[in-house]
């Protein structure tokens, strides 16, 4: 769909929600727009800031959002979902409200998933879902070394499977990902011992 399409289609969803006694407030509205604006410029960009927006939180601010994500993430929601939802009912986001008091919706926009993986010493907030596209690094299955013959590489793939390994002493994650040559490979210790070999796709 072109941007007028899009925004075509949005006024006339606007206009079903008045037409079922459910209207949105021009603040909702707003935020919507927005959001699609948001979207249609990252599409057509091809390129995201070099900053990474999660640096502009003080430390204090960031522990405190990264915890949100996390505790979302444990009870299988989508941390930037809820927050939007938070925003469009008008309702009190607790802890993190000050997001959207002090840096509010260009900001929420701009954080993609690789954005946590300079913070991935937070226990990884975000989780990965079957369906989620990730790179993994060459190291997996071959001796790389930074200054050697063997570099690392690094190849895009979507995982199909997650499994939780556990028993009386310790607790694994383990994954399958699937290239797009259609072979599939399998990852132990996503997030204990293999952390360091993938990675949320960077974008260019």
């Amino acid at each position: 769909m072109t941007p007028d399409e899009i925004e075509v289609a949005m006024f006339a969803a606007f206009n079903d929600c008045d037409a079922a006694s459910c209207p949105l407030t021009d603040t909702q509205k707003q935020i919507l727009l927005q959001v699609i604006e948001q979207i249609q410029g990252n599409s057509t960009s091809g390129k995201s800031n070099i900053a990474n927006p999660l640096d502009e939180l003080t430390p204090e601010e960031l522990e405190v959002f990264l915890q949100f994500v996390k505790d979302e993430e444990q009870r299988n929601r989508t941390w930037k979902v809820q927050l939007l939802n938070d925003w469009l009912l008008e309702n009190d986001s607790g802890t993190v409200q000050f997001i959207r008091q002090r840096y509010g919706l260009q900001w929420l926009n701009r954080v993609e998933s690789y954005h946590f993986d300079k913070y991935s010493y937070f226990e990884d907030a975000l989780k990965l879902r079957v369906g989620d596209r990730i790179e993994v690094s060459n190291a997996l299955w071959e001796w790389v070394q930074e200054d050697g013959p063997c570099k690392r590489e690094w190849f895009p793939c979507m995982v199909i499977k997650v499994e939780e390994i556990s028993d009386s002493d310790d607790s694994s994650t383990n994954c399958v990902v699937r290239f797009f040559n259609g072979a599939e490979y399998e990852i132990q210790g996503m997030y204990e011992w293999n952390r360091y070999n993938w990675r949320w796709p960077q974008k260019e």
